[in-house]
């Protein structure tokens, strides 16, 4: 049920007739009392699950000293971040902005400019996937190229070749001499959480260094842990020249970063791009507090064994309602659950169950908990995904050769 009640707010979203007070790790809990255990997570923002202690402290901290500078001057806790994010990374450089969305915008221009800087304006066009989400800019739109986000807009930014993702002939096809770099998810999240093979991104990796080209990730979902790693790239065997970041970065403040080679950064100068709010003291301290907690010892272990455990319990429940679930995709702690049924179908029986999902591309279902949650919370959620495919079993004809669960 979406609201439909007056208000004053633009109604770009869609929302469910559902508000919530306060949360505590994994859990919500709504304004009528109820409690819902959180598999969305803010769209794989609250990494770290809600009113984690850490986290909370350091902010209130830093909320008692300073909220806002100017990036006019520096920024001290802003470089101590940027430096950790480089020592765990490929970076050389990073530009603190606010969403997703910027740095992708952010990530564009620091392509063009590279190219532009070596004498080659010319070479402004980005390679781009289908399925693909890198946000809701007028750039970030065009590079994404879904007719849905884009209608109404007028003419889409210029610059965006789409290919099939996982199509190396029909990348080589589309470079010409205007290309200058190729963007990729190493994981599609709204996209249906698709993945390609490893091979694919070294192809791809070795075709941007025989050309000339950047290789772009956008790890804005993937990145920060997400998948079983700080980055989805170190996954893969390949480093990008580019990577966005955010939605994890703050968790739940908003926070992006655009993290470049220093070489890939070259073409950025003073006043070549900035932000009035990248950086922002409280921002930087929440993604110090996020930082602290999943660089210490063991944090990504716990991901992975999470992982295992709920695509192994999810194995089971698709095993025993095939005329409801069709398979279990992902990495890490970006799980898909493909439906047999319309996927939206499965979103409100499951939040019948008080479990939050949310829904991506090829009638998938995210389930998206916080990187803390606990195996008795994985168990929990697994239950209700079984009550919630039994109560949708009983109006369908059972799976061809197999007989549903009752």
């Amino acid at each position: 049920m979406t609201t439909t009640a007056s208000s004053h707010l633009m109604p770009v979203f869609a929302r469910v007739d559902l508000a919530f007070e306060r949360g505590e790790g994994a859990w919500l809990v709504a304004t009528n009392g109820e409690r819902y255990l959180d598999f969305t997570s803010g769209v794989a923002v609250n990494a770290l699950g809600h009113a984690h202690p850490h986290l909370v402290a350091a902010v209130q901290a830093q909320a008692a000293k300073l909220w806002h500078m100017s990036n006019l001057f520096k920024s001290p806790d802003g470089e101590k971040v940027a430096a950790r994010l480089c020592e765990n990374s490929f970076a050389d450089e990073v530009f603190f902005a606010n969403s997703g969305a910027e740095a992708m915008e952010c990530a564009i221009k620091v392509t063009r400019k590279y190219h532009a800087a070596k004498g080659h304006p010319e070479r402004f066009r980005i390679i781009t996937f289908e399925g693909a989400f890198h946000g809701r800019t007028l750039a970030t739109l065009a590079a994404g190229g879904q007719e849905k986000y884009l209608d109404g807009f007028g003419p889409k930014v210029e610059g965006f070749d789409q290919v099939p993702l996982g199509d190396i002939e029909a990348v080589k096809k589309a470079i010409g001499p205007q290309t200058a770099g190729i963007l990729i998810e190493p994981l599609q999240g709204e996209g249906g959480v698709r993945e390609p093979a490893h091979s694919f991104f070294r192809a791809l990796r070795e075709l941007c260094d025989d050309k000339g080209l950047l290789l772009i990730f956008d790890e804005v979902q993937t990145g920060m842990g997400r998948t079983g790693e700080l980055f989805a790239y170190k996954r893969l065997g390949v480093e990008p020249d580019v990577m966005a970041l955010a939605k994890a970065l703050g968790g739940g403040f908003p926070i992006g970063a655009c993290l470049a080679t220093r070489e890939a950064a070259s073409g950025m100068t003073a006043g070549s791009h900035g932000s009035t709010f990248g950086g922002n003291p409280l921002a930087i301290a929440a993604a110090t507090a996020v930082l602290d907690v999943m660089l210490a010892p063991g944090f990504f272990d716990h991901v992975k064994r999470a992982s295992l455990i709920l695509k192994q319990k999810l194995a089971s429940v698709i095993d025993r309602y095939p005329n409801v679930l069709r398979e279990v995709r992902g990495e890490g702690l970006l799980i898909g659950l493909q439906a047999a049924v319309p996927s939206p179908d499965l979103i409100v029986a499951l939040r019948e169950e008080k479990l939050l999902t949310v829904g991506a591309g090829e009638n998938v279902v995210r389930l998206l908990p916080p990187l803390i949650v606990t195996e008795a919370e994985i168990e929990e959620a697994v239950g209700r995904v079984e009550k919630a495919c039994a109560r949708l079993a009983k109006d369908l004809p059972a799976a061809p050769g197999k007989k549903a669960a009752s």
